[in-house]
């Protein structure tokens, strides 16, 4: 059996003469949740509907726990929950006769305790005998995860899970996710939200103008090496002072901001020591030090205005 829970192996969409996906190849491992990012119609809900078989791919090949989609369409698909618009369901239903429903049309027999186990999993024990129109946004989205993880997939697909979801409902959501993968199921998930991702995801892949341009683990993303700048505060008795300390030794700095009893300034991360050293020979306080880490929005921003500058070259 593959170590991949899915396999996206060169997929290309084009529309007469216009390329919409060029030639995009990753793999989800198990039990892992992997993002999609990009702006607005770079193409990552193409490569979802290509995925799942709601478009034609002009070429490439998707393998879903081990099935190809071409040749064991029923086997892949059986592996494969997914959720690529806002779920709907019959609202004068109750959460539970709409699972019940879908149960029915499943390719394969799920018991009742199977349908306990998935409202159970997205915590909606207290509502599942609720009609639906009675559900907030984010209890709507819980039972569209429950329905997709019905026949127990391998991997589950969200596309923009978390729109219109208030910050609250977002981190329920968030957390619920890192559960899921915690049991195995892995989840690739798709958003312009960099902040969300930055916290929902293990690894990730940057998808621009329709090609892949970056791809590699949220950790490698934002950790930063001892020589790169970023912002260092350092708080202080008096930050004046610090400043003029600082601006007669021999460490290399740009002075970001001054308060009274707070100094920002950037430094490379090996310079860090060195400046504490120097304030306290001269006889300075220096009650806190906190070092600005890099952001996905930062990541991103540099990798997709490299990629502009190239392409005007």
């Amino acid at each position: 059996m593959s170590q991949y829970a899915l396999e996206v192996r060169n997929f290309t969409k084009k529309i007469k003469s216009k390329t919409i996906v060029d030639k995009v190849s990753f793999a989800v491992e198990k039990g892992e949740i992997f993002g999609l990012l990009g702006p607005n119609g770079a193409g990552k809900t193409t490569i979802i509907r290509m995925i799942v078989s709601l478009i034609n791919r002009t070429e490439g090949e998707v393998v879903i726990n081990g099935h190809n989609l071409d040749t064991s369409f029923a086997d892949a698909m059986s592996s494969l929950g997914a959720i690529v618009e806002n779920p709907e369901f019959y609202k004068y239903m109750s959460g539970y006769k709409n699972l019940r429903h879908y149960a029915r049309m499943a390719k394969n027999e799920i018991s009742e305790e199977r349908i306990a186990e998935v409202v159970k999993l997205v915590k909606l024990e207290n509502a599942i005998h609720q009609k639906v129109r009675t559900y907030s946004l984010g209890m709507r989205q819980r039972l569209g995860v429950a329905q997709a993880l019905l026949h127990n997939p391998a991997i589950l697909i969200l596309d923009e899970p978390t729109n219109g979801l208030d910050p609250q409902g977002i981190r329920e959501f968030r957390d619920y996710l890192h559960e899921l993968a915690a049991t195995g199921i892995s989840v690739l998930v798709s958003s312009h939200l960099l902040s969300e991702m930055q916290l929902m995801c293990h690894r990730f892949a940057i998808i621009e103008k329709g090609k892949l341009i970056h791809i590699s683990s949220m950790d490698e993303t934002v950790a930063e090496g001892v020589d790169e700048q970023r912002e260092v505060a350092f708080e202080m008795d008096d930050a004046s002072i610090a400043l003029e300390t600082l601006r007669s030794g021999v460490v290399a700095f740009e002075e970001v901001s001054l308060k009274e009893d707070m100094l920002t300034v950037k430094l490379s991360k090996s310079s860090i020591p060195a400046v504490n050293k120097l304030f306290v020979e001269k006889g300075l306080s220096v009650y806190g030090i906190s070092a600005a880490k890099a952001t996905l929005e930062d990541r991103f921003l540099e990798l997709t205005n490299k990629k502009g500058e190239e392409a005007k070259r």
